[in-house]
């Protein structure tokens, strides 16, 4: 076996040091941790003389420990190297936290040797020191010395224990980018799956045409713009553009352009230097910024002053801009997607909208149909939100066929924001897991007799109500009038009387 002479006195002072700046270098050389790691052990063997160098770390059932870096030994010899804690020389390091100097291997029973990487290994020394994250033990790092003195044991312990710590402070930091990695990971499947196209309700043909659209152009670098009332999802459409794309991986920025004055707006596009105007105390990054790499959505496009639109033709058509207040010319590779509920034609014949700007962003036109224009889609949309919704989501609210009829009925003028604002509000208060005409919002009923509240008289609001209640309680006790009256908290009499008033004998 090949023996080392140790300097005098153990390594100089000025060799520790120079090794240990190597051994930090090489800690954080690269993203690859086990290629990091063995190449600080090589460092202490090369410059220090410190032969066989390990790595063992603490398995996840806190029992046992295994070798995790130790270069020179083979896959099989570090696959036998694994120790219960409290078990050899290093189940004790980790058992107790203190470090152990064994002067001759030969000589101590703990030693197992369970690598059987060495032979004859009388004369040499070996050191294990703990490698600990606050007060947790994640492992030990281990050496040989060959024919060490004791001094230089000492020595060469004090040297691993500086080691021991750089190298808790690196596999700490990379399990924290480990973990922060996977979650971003999980997040980003995440929200490709919220943000997909199957996740987009409507088996109707109006969005089976959107869909086929939508599914081509995700894949292509091309502006979009997407038309439609309020309300018909237009960002989450282009959502589910980005996610579907080759840019998935990079921003996706929202901006509605009809939030904002101006002056404001400007900024928050193309971002402002520090000192553009009163109170802009640092430099601001534009939505176009951060959104380069990935997608940019400029809602209520309609919306925006002719001097911004003339800015952002700009930037369709050479990708560059300035900052508020600034002069240094700024690039975006931004994907823009449009949205509006404007008729931007009839914009243009006002000369209100540039023409050139709406043939630059109506590249690949979508419109998305009004809930009323596609009420096949409405059961499906009911059940997705009643799900989402529900405080027990294998037992979901269901909508009776009287209170779905009346759902079929109304418009939706506010769209798909409008029902799904109404069906939260209906499983907040629900008082049982069916959902009766009696549980929907006034406006719905009156729009089943043919007014509005405010057409009517609070009497004649009273009675809609009332004939709309006496209705759903037939209904739901199959015409027994006594049963119906009991649900009500009336008497049968009463209940004859009123349905005689309202003309539902024949209910």
């Amino acid at each position: 076996m090949e023996h080392d002479t140790p300097q005098d006195g153990g390594a100089s002072r000025r060799t520790e040091l120079e090794a240990l700046l190597e051994v930090s270098s090489a800690l954080h050389a690269s993203f690859d941790l086990d290629r990091n790691l063995a190449s600080a052990l090589r460092i202490l063997g090369d410059r220090l003389g410190m032969r066989r160098a390990s790595i063992m770390l603490v398995e996840q059932d806190s029992t046992s420990l295994r070798i995790a870096v130790a270069p020179g030994l083979s896959a099989e010899e570090m696959a036998r190297g694994t120790y219960r804690v409290g078990e050899g020389v290093v189940g004790r390091v980790i058992e107790s936290g203190r470090a152990m100097i064994v002067p001759d291997i030969g000589d101590e029973p703990l030693f197992l040797n369970r690598t059987r990487a060495r032979h004859g290994y009388r004369g040499v020394s070996f050191l294990c020191v703990p490698i600990r994250a606050g007060s947790d033990t994640m492992g030990v790092l281990t050496a040989d010395r060959v024919f060490a003195e004791d001094g230089t044991l000492e020595e060469d312990l004090r040297v691993l224990q500086i080691v021991s710590s750089m190298l808790a402070q690196t596999v700490q930091r990379f399990n924290e980018y480990v973990g922060e990695k996977r979650r971003i990971e999980q997040l980003d499947a995440q929200l490709k799956q919220r943000f997909s196209f199957p996740n987009i309700i409507g088996d109707s043909d109006r969005m089976q045409d959107v869909f086929a659209i939508v599914t081509k152009v995700a894949r292509t670098p091309v502006t979009v713009l997407l038309r439609g009332e309020s309300g018909t999802g237009k960002e989450l459409v282009a959502r589910a553009v980005h996610y579907s794309s080759p840019r998935a991986k990079g921003p996706f920025v929202a901006v509605n352009c009809a939030a904002l004055p101006e002056t404001l707006l400007e900024g928050e596009l193309f971002g402002s230097e520090k000192g553009a105007f009163t109170g802009a105390v640092v430099t601001r990054k534009g939505r176009f910024e951060l959104a380069d790499g990935g997608t940019i959505l400029l809602d209520e496009i309609g919306d925006l002053s002719p001097a911004l639109q003339a800015k952002l033709l700009r930037v369709l058509q050479e990708g560059t801009f300035e900052r508020l207040g600034g002069q240094k010319t700024l690039k975006s590779d931004a994907r823009v997607i449009a949205a509006t509920n404007r008729d931007l034609e009839a914009m243009i014949k006002e000369g209100t909208f540039r023409e050139d700007l709406y043939w630059r962003l109506n590249v690949v036109p979508v419109f998305l149909p009004a809930l009323r224009e596609r009420l096949e889609d409405l059961p499906l949309l009911i059940e997705h939100f009643l799900k989402g919704f529900s405080p027990s989501p294998g037992r979901p609210l269901r909508v009776d066929r009287d209170a779905m009829r009346l759902l079929l009925r109304y418009p939706w003028p506010g769209n798909i924001r409008e029902l799904e604002n109404t069906l939260q509000r209906l499983v907040v208060l629900a008082d049982s897991d069916t959902i009766t005409p009696a549980d929907l919002p006034m406006h719905l009923l009156m729009h089943d007799l043919g007014a509005s509240a405010e057409d009517m008289t609070l009497e004649q609001e009273v009675e809609a109500l009332e004939r709309q209640r006496i209705l759903s309680a037939l209904r739901t006790h199959a015409n027994v009038q006594a049963r119906a009256a009991r649900a009500l908290g009336i008497t049968a009499r009463q209940l004859g009387y009123k349905m005689r008033k309202y003309e539902l004998e024949d209910a």
